[in-house]
C-alpha cells in the first residue's frame, strides 16, 4: 500500500470517529451449559474513539497525502 492510499484511508476513518465518537458491537458468551442444554448470553459493548486520535489520524492522514510518493 503506498503512502497516499494509507493517508486517505487514515482520513476516512478519522472523519469517521468524530462524526460517530465510536462504535458498538454485540459479544455473544455462552453463560450456562449441562449436556445438550446451553444458555446463551448477548451482550452489547461501546466503544468510544477519543477525540484525539481522529484528529490525530486527521492529520497523519493529510500529511501522507500531501508528502506521499505513488511507487
Amino acid at each position: 500500500m503506498n503512502s497516499k492510499m494509507l493517508g486517505i484511508v487514515l482520513i476516512v476513518l478519522g472523519a469517521l470517529a468524530l462524526a460517530y465518537g465510536g462504535f458498538s458491537y454485540t459479544k455473544e458468551e455462552t453463560a450456562f451449559k449441562v449436556g445438550s442444554l446451553e444458555l446463551n448470553v448477548q451482550e452489547k459493548k461501546n466503544v468510544n474513539v477519543p477525540l484525539w486520535a481522529g484528529i490525530g489520524a486527521l492529520v497523519v492522514g493529510g500529511v501522507l497525502v500531501l508528502t506521499g510518493k505513488k511507487n
